[in-house]
Formats: structure tokens, sequence, C-alpha cells
């Protein structure tokens, strides 16, 4: 058998060798722990269970002979051949004058009574008038539980009868019944109330250890103390525990509990022990356990982590890979550290490291192939867009020129001149795809001066730049035709004046540029149909897609334009662009990107 299990266990995976040898390992480790455990909770347990029960047995013995005093003191007034003739008395006696006199002796009755016993604090006789007599502290009974005491004692019908008040006071009642040659007769003369002062019987009666705390219950209220040193609900918990003995866990400090109830009054007496003043030996051998088992468990967690980490080392370094390699980043594989008794080992391991490196040189030999195809078609469609560029604005130009030289024969002619010429170099030269945004406005202020020699006053054009971004990167002839925009759709319809502004600011990475203008606007619903690419526009320029394709080829498709306008008011493009500076020597890795 021995060697079966040998064999099947040899047979098994590393991971599961591992597995099932910490287990093991542990299994022992705990066993031991919970054997020693119990066997010290045992012996601890008995001997705490021990020493209260004896204490608790002499202390009830001796409290129950004091409550059965004070039983025998009931009994004593209640059949008082004094207090049994004046009660008698007041039942017969019609004058109310006499009654109070009555009354009176019977209150130094049970003054005599009172005074010749340490433990009560006050006496309190009813007649059956409703009247009280005091002796002691008028305070002792409360007046609220009086009818409540008046009915228990009737319900005994002249036996003795246990009160427990809601502030802890205990109080004997028993009922006067009246008697003649020494038996009693079924007459109600009133009711005997005499409160006791346990806190004085348990004092002298127990002999309490520091720390050490009494409490007596009579099974729903606490009749000793009057402020329990513990929560109503921790008291509970110990009361009802099928066990005799538990445990009270405070913060400071935790507690051990024993508990017997009286077959005289049915209460529970609880005493409470601290736990580390009597018993420091036995925590001491709970703390050697505890050291042994945490030894123990150290060792086979060294063990185990040492077997686990020959192991998983291999794999946490292949899932790193397999990581980067979700992320697309696979130029960051080549600084991971290589191990090269990983890659060279003949297990399974091994083996996985090599196959994975041999399909990441394959991905990169694809991944170079697509984005050399990639590159192909970008530029390929770029010089399609740019192609569509049509230069419809020369003749307008020229004819513009032509109008000036024959009408006015004015010297501004040279500056259109001059402003044609830039524009129509600017246009032609498609070599650069990408300029610093300051050259695009030069070429929008070379348009505006243009226009402005056609449409004077009526053009109010303004450029609201900072400077700080004059080198930022932009597609060429971007903000261009958005101004030859405006100008068609605003200006033109208009006969008063026209104001069209450029403004740009930086917002974190990226650069908002905005062309507005107060012409008619448009509505959203002509707007949805220019988004989808549905309307045919008047010119034959460069479009609203042209310009939104060639951004998103050159920087991305986050990027473009969007277009705020309201009928009457304005229309605002809001090109987004990233915030890279560069010259003209770096405008082709930019596009290439």
């Amino acid at each position: 058998m021995l060697s079966r299990f040998k064999s099947a266990y040899i047979n098994l995976g590393i991971h599961r060798q591992m597995l099932l040898l910490i287990s093991a390992l542990m299994l022992v480790s705990f066993a031991s722990y919970l054997i020693v455990l119990n066997t010290v909770y045992s012996t601890y347990d008995n001997q705490m269970y021990e020493k209260t029960s004896e204490l608790l047995n002499m202390s009830s013995f001796e409290i129950e002979n004091q409550l059965k005093d004070m039983e025998n003191l009931t009994f004593r007034v209640v059949t008082d051949e004094q207090l049994q003739r004046y009660l008698l008395q007041l039942q017969e006696e019609p004058s109310i004058y006499e009654k109070n006199v009555i009354r009176k002796k019977i209150t130094n009755r049970l003054v005599a009574f009172a005074g010749s016993e340490q433990f009560v604090y006050s006496m309190m006789a009813i007649d059956r008038e409703g009247e009280i007599m005091f002796a002691g502290n008028r305070e002792g009974v409360p007046v609220n539980v009086r009818p409540a005491l008046t009915k228990l004692a009737q319900q005994y019908s002249g036996s003795n009868a246990w009160y427990v008040g809601e502030q802890g006071e205990l109080l004997a009642v028993r009922q006067f019944k009246q008697f003649s040659d020494s038996t009693f007769t079924l007459n109600d003369l009133g009711t005997i109330m005499i409160r006791v002062r346990i806190d004085r019987i348990v004092q002298e009666q127990v002999e309490s250890s520091a720390g050490s705390q009494l409490i007596i219950s009579d099974g729903s209220k606490i009749v000793y103390p009057e402020e329990p040193p513990f929560s109503r609900g921790q008291i509970d918990n110990q009361l009802h525990n099928s066990k005799p003995y538990g445990v009270i866990s405070e913060p400071e400090e935790s507690y051990f509990s024993a508990r017997i109830q009286s077959p005289y009054t049915g209460w529970t007496y609880l005493h409470i022990t601290p736990f580390d003043r009597m018993f420091q030996r036995i925590m001491w051998i709970k703390q050697l356990v505890t050291i042994i088992f945490i030894g123990i468990f150290l060792l086979a967690l060294l063990f185990g982590t040492r077997l686990s980490r020959s192991i998983t080392r291999p794999m946490e370094r292949l899932l790193q890979k397999m990581r980067t390699v979700e992320t697309g980043n696979l130029d960051q594989l080549g600084e991971l550290p290589a191990d090269p008794s990983i890659t060279r080992a003949q297990n399974e391991v091994g083996l996985l490291h090599r196959t994975f490196n041999r399909m990441l040189r394959r991905i990169r030999e694809l991944i170079d192939e697509n984005y050399a195809k990639q590159l192909l078609i970008r530029e390929t469609e770029l010089k399609a867009l740019q192609a569509q560029i049509d230069p419809h604005f020369l003749y307008n130009t020229l004819e513009s020129i032509n109008w000036m030289a024959k009408m006015n024969k004015q010297p501004e002619i040279s500056r259109m001149v001059e402003a044609l010429g830039f524009l129509l170099r600017s246009s032609v030269n498609m070599t650069e795809k990408v300029i610093s945004l300051e050259q695009e406005l030069d070429i929008v202020r070379s348009y505006v001066t243009i226009q402005r020699m056609r449409f004077e006053e009526r053009l109010n054009f303004e450029i609201d730049v900072p400077e700080e971004l004059y080198d930022t990167l932009i597609p060429k002839l971007t903000l261009q035709p958005l101004v030859e925009n405006a100008i068609h759709y605003a200006l033109e319809p208009k006969i008063e004046e026209c104001h069209i502004r450029i403004a740009a600011r930086l917002e974190g990475e990226q650069v908002h540029i905005t062309v507005q203008d107060d012409g008619p606007g448009m509505t959203a619903e002509f707007l949805e149909r220019l988004y989808q690419g549905q309307v045919q526009t008047r010119g034959k320029g460069i479009g609203l897609n042209n310009i939104m394709e060639r951004i998103r080829l050159t920087f991305g498709p986050e990027y473009g334009i969007h277009i705020e306008s309201e009928p009457d008011v304005r229309t605002a493009f809001h090109i987004r662009i990233p915030y890279q500076k560069g010259e003209q020597d770096h405008v082709q890795s930019v596009v290439g990107r």
C-alpha cells in the first residue's frame, strides 16, 4: 500500500505534488494545534468552573439564609397580635380620628420591627382602605408599583412573595390574614411590603476577590447589582448559555462566567472572574501552544513558498509577456529580462516559453507587413483627396483683378496679385501635407486680402490666435476653405457687414480652432444632412468632408471638425487637433505616425 501511494505521488504533476504536500503539512499542524488547544481549554474551563462553583454555592447559601430571615420577618409582622388587632379595629372603627390614631400605632409598631433589622430598607403597610403606614425610608416603595404589589400579595394569599423592581429594588410582600385562637381565617386585613437591602446582604456574605463580580437575576430582571458592570445583552447571553460557564469579551480584558440556579428562589447566580488574574499559568500554556503552532505554520509556509516559486516564477514571466502583447506594445518585450534556464529547460514550462517566442516573432513579421501596406494606402488616400481641390478660386480672382484694372486703375492691384501668387504657390505645392498654424494663417490672410478688394467694408475679418500656438502642426488648406465657405454662405447673401473670426486656444494636449461667422446659419436638420454627406454644396473647392477626412487620416479618428449653428445668428466650425509642434522637416514623420 505504501509503495503504491508513493508511486502515485511521484506520477502526479508538480503543481499537484506541491498542493498535496502543503495541504498535508497544514493538516498535521492544524490537528496538533487543535488537540493541544482543546486539552488546554478543557483544563482551563474545568478549573475555572470548579473554583467558581464552590464560591457560588457558598455565596448563594449565605445570601438565601438572609432572604429566609427576611421571609420570617414578614411572617412575624403579619402574625403580630398588636398589628392584627389594630388592623381589625381600623375596619370596625367608624371615627376618622380614631382611625388616624390607630394608624399611628401601626406605624410605631412597624418602626419597632424595622429598627432591629439591618437589611431592611423600609416597611410599608397598606390597610383595606388603601391608607399607607411607613417605617424607614418613605421612598423605599415606588408609588407606581404599589397596586401591583398589593395584587401580588393577594395572589399568594398569605404566603411570602418576592418582587424585583425596574431599578433593581427587592421587595418582600405578604398579605395580612385575620386569625383568632392561633388559626388563620380568609379575611384580608391589608398588605405588608418590605424593601430588602440586597446590596448589604451580598456585600456582607460574599467575600469577593479583586475584579470578581456577582450578578443575581430572577430570569427577567437583575436583582443585584443596580448597575451591572456589563451590558444586559452580555449578561443575557451568559444566563441562557447551554453550558454552565462561558466567556465575556471586553476590549481591555476577558472574563470567565459561571452560574448556578437557586432551588429556593429560582434565581440565577452568575459569578464573573477575570481570566488573567486567576489563571496566569493556563494563559502561559495557551500562548506557548500558539507560538508552537505559528512556528509549524511558518515552516510549512516557507517550504511551500520555495516549492511554489520554483514553478510559478516561469509562469509569471510568461504571463507578463502575454499581458504586454495584450496591450499591443510589442517593443517592450525586448526590455523584459530573459532567463536562459527557463527557455532551455526541457519540461512543459520551457516548451511554452519557446513556442511563445516563436509566435511573437511571427506576429512582428505580420505587423511590419501590415504597417507598410497601411502607410501605402494612407499615402494614396491623401493624394486622392488632395487631388479633389479644384482651382476655381483662380478664375474668380482673375475676374476681380480684371474688374479692378478696368474700372479703378488702383495700386491695390499689386496687393491682389501678390496675394494671388502666394495662394497659387501654396495650393500647387502639395509636397508639404502638414504645415504650421502660422503658415496656414498666412494663406488665410492672402485670401482675405483679395476678398476685401471685392467686398470692402462689408467684410470684417479678425484673427485671435496666441503666438505660442503658431508652430502647431495642421493639415495644409484646413482653415482657408472654411473662411471661403463663410464668405460664400454668410457674406454674399447679406447686404450689411459680416464678421468672420478665427480663434484658437490650448486645452490640455489639444488645440481647439474656431472659424465663426454671423451669417444666416443652418438648421439642425440641415446640419445632420451635411454630416451624412447628403448636401450638394454650391462651390467647387475643398469640401467639408475632404477637410475632416484629411484631419482624421493625419492625426487619428478621435480628431476632426464639429459644427455649431444657430439660424439667423451664427455658424461656428470647431477644429480639434493634437498640440504637436514642429518644423517643416518634421512634417513627414507626423504624417507617417
